[in-house]
């Protein structure tokens, strides 16, 4: 079942097309819906357009006496889908605005990436028609740059599509008022506390026609800025530069030219080759939030997280997520990059990079098989040997965080799914007290390098990484150098996991 939630105030004009067209476009795209309208005490004809078509569409009306306002009503709708539903899992809720802004047209596309495992959708506004005031277009497009949430751009249409089982699971510690903002501020409010629980976050482009709108917007530009710089505490914002991007992707960021010889390790330090784990031990729900500062300028933040539990060709794996989202002055990336590790084995058995790099995007998606021994990239009929217990870029990353390591050892890893790029070398320097994420930290310092590499981990980027000093190994900082500079990343938030069997996500 499919919930289709529309705030209304005084839409009289439009409110009665938009649900035809809802009704259209499930016609020609058939799934089971249900149509839930909130009227927010309007005083115009709005009630009575809502009657005359709650007689012919599957519809439910709630009325409120007094106004509430926008997030007030979008709560209550959304509440109201979750109490209706007896699969929240499968069901799901599309939030839509009845003034014409949101095409319903685009709901076919939301639902179609929730239906291909996504768990969170959002219909990004990011070109419109029609013509709309200096002040209101300068504020629409600065206050999604306040009010980021990683892995989007436009966090503020309020067009989006959601499994409800992750509503579910965000409402359970929020017994009173859910969002605690209004206006847009709500809209992008919603996504940062939805995309949490969410396994997988996908955006899909749409466009805002305002050239359909009955009426002036309601939105008071500056006003709408200032709560933005306001609500930035509560929602999370996801902005990043470069290397970030290279910390995620930094593995397979090598030179194609041949290997030359490795550089000579410290005297003091044995080559080491400790045996690879065997289950994956991270709890589905960790999640990792880094911040970046270049220099005495914070740039920003990154997520990773253990995201749920999937099936790959028949064997258990964990799903790994990192979504990256943002830039500085002329540069600007969003990449998601996606890994699937065998829960018992600890080996990769799919790897997803997708990034939009200066208007440029493209996908790279890699099926690995290490039972047989070989891999192969979409989009391409030929298979590549790999090695005997692949890894990719984001797996190496957490499998580090499950190796002994010792102090003066130096380690040599021929774990990445590509031979040619191999090894990885990770020398462990010393004992350290950091602060990061609000309190004192025991960390080991090592030095993870590619001698016939390039990115974050090259021999001339003489990078850091501070792990905690206890069975966890979590990344607290890192620190590398580059071209412009040096920039480090801290750990700003850990999220633990819900210890409840509802929010285990479900298998595909």
């Amino acid at each position: 079942m499919i919930y289709v939630c529309v705030p209304v105030h005084n839409e009289a004009r439009t409110a009665g097309l938009v649900l035809w067209k809802v009704r259209q476009v499930f016609t020609a795209f058939p799934r089971e819906y249900q149509l839930l309208v909130l009227d927010d005490a309007s005083t115009d004809d709005t009630r009575e357009v809502l009657a005359s078509y709650a007689k012919v569409l599957p519809m439910t009306i709630v009325t409120h006496r007094e106004r509430l306002g926008y997030a007030r009503s979008l709560e209550e709708l959304l509440r109201l889908a979750l109490q209706r539903t007896d699969r929240p899992k499968r069901d799901c809720a599309i939030t839509l605005h009845a003034d014409f802004v949101h095409a319903p047209d685009s709901m076919e596309d939301l639902v179609k990436h929730l239906e291909s495992g996504a768990d969170l959708v959002v219909a990004e506004l990011l070109q419109q028609r029609g013509r709309v005031s200096r002040a209101l277009g300068l504020a629409r497009r600065w206050t999604p740059r306040l009010l980021r949430v990683a892995g989007l751009r436009d966090t503020v249409s309020g067009f989006l599509a959601l499994r409800l089982i992750v509503l579910r699971q965000a409402l359970r510690h929020d017994t009173t008022r859910f969002l605690r903002t209004e206006g847009w501020c709500a809209s992008a409010e919603l996504v940062a506390r939805l995309a949490p629980h969410a396994r997988r976050l996908d955006a899909v482009p749409a466009a805002a026609r305002y050239d359909l709108v009955q009426r002036p917007s309601r939105i008071r530009p500056w006003r709408q800025l200032l709560d933005a710089w306001r609500a930035r505490s509560v929602i999370r914002a996801a902005r990043t530069v470069v290397a970030l991007v290279l910390m995620a992707v930094g593995l397979h960021a090598q030179s194609d030219t041949a290997s030359r010889p490795d550089s000579p390790s410290l005297s003091a330090m044995a080559i080491v080759t400790p045996p690879a784990p065997v289950a994956v031990p991270f709890p589905v729900g960790e999640r990792l939030v880094y911040g970046a500062r270049y220099g005495p300028f914070s740039v920003g933040t990154a997520t990773m997280q253990v995201a749920g539990i999937d099936t790959i060709r028949g064997v258990e794996t964990v799903h790994f997520m990192f979504l990256i989202d943002g830039g500085a002055l002329w540069y600007h990336i969003h990449q998601n990059l996606e890994s699937w590790v065998g829960r018992h084995d600890f080996r990769s058995r799919r790897f997803l990079n997708q990034t939009e790099e200066k208007g440029k995007s493209w996908e790279r998606k890699f099926d690995i098989y290490p039972d047989s021994g070989f891999y192969r990239e979409a989009g391409r009929d030929t298979t590549v040997p790999t090695v005997a217990d692949p890894l990719d870029d984001a797996a190496f990353l957490y499998w580090i965080r499950t190796v002994p390591l010792e102090i003066g050892k130096r380690y040599e890893f021929r774990r990445y799914f590509r031979p040619e790029r191999n090894p990885v070398i990770v020398e462990v320097l010393k004992r350290e007290r950091v602060g990061v994420a609000g309190k004192k930290w025991d960390a080991i310092v090592v030095r993870p390098r590619i001698p016939n590499g390039g990115g974050i981990f090259a021999e001339k980027a003489d990078a850091r990484m501070w792990l905690s000093d206890d069975s966890l190994h979590i990344m607290l900082a890192l620190q590398s150098k580059f071209s412009f500079g040096q920039v480090t990343l801290k750990l700003k938030e850990i999220a633990s996991p819900k210890e409840n069997a509802d929010s285990r996500p479900e298998h595909p």
